[in-house]
């Protein structure tokens, strides 16, 4: 549901892909954690929601409740070499209004066990008069029982 190509399109859809690669480059662990997690912050609405699935009860957090135990795991040593970068995805636009749903990738070790995982993350997001902000976001990884197909990364 995008709008007709122009001009303004292109530069929304330019915008809102950087915005997903800065939202999964948070997640890494080493050296800048903290710098990653304030521009995590300014990514967001100060009221956005996250939502962790994972076959569990739906997990609702606020900004913070979402940032902290993240920047906690990833800067308190058991958690190395970790990231996530998205796999592929679509934009949709309309309006002030625009949304991400696609596939991503996680790999590092945790306590020294390598590891990777794939799931699905969904990002709304709104335009405001500072630009695009999120307002919301969604995961679930695979499982048993559910799985990405091999083209999804």
């Amino acid at each position: 549901m995008t709008t007709d190509g122009t001009a303004d399109e292109t530069t929304d859809q330019a915008a809102i892909e950087g915005m997903v690669k800065a939202f999964f480059g948070a997640f890494a662990s080493g050296p800048g954690c903290a710098e990653r997690m304030d521009r995590l912050r300014g990514l967001l609405l100060p009221q956005a929601v996250i939502v962790r699935t994972c076959g569990l009860e739906p997990a609702v957090m606020g900004v913070e409740e979402f940032i902290a135990p993240r920047e906690a795991l990833l800067t308190g040593g058991s958690l190395t070499d970790f990231r996530e970068w998205p796999v592929e995805g679509r934009i949709e636009v309309f309006g002030d209004i625009a949304h991400w749903f696609g596939s991503y990738a996680k790999a590092g070790a945790q306590d020294g066990e390598p590891f990777t995982g794939r799931g699905m993350k969904t990002i709304q997001l709104v335009r405001t008069t500072g630009g695009w902000r999120i307002s919301a976001a969604a995961w679930d990884d695979e499982r048993d029982g559910l799985r990405l197909p091999n083209t999804a990364g």
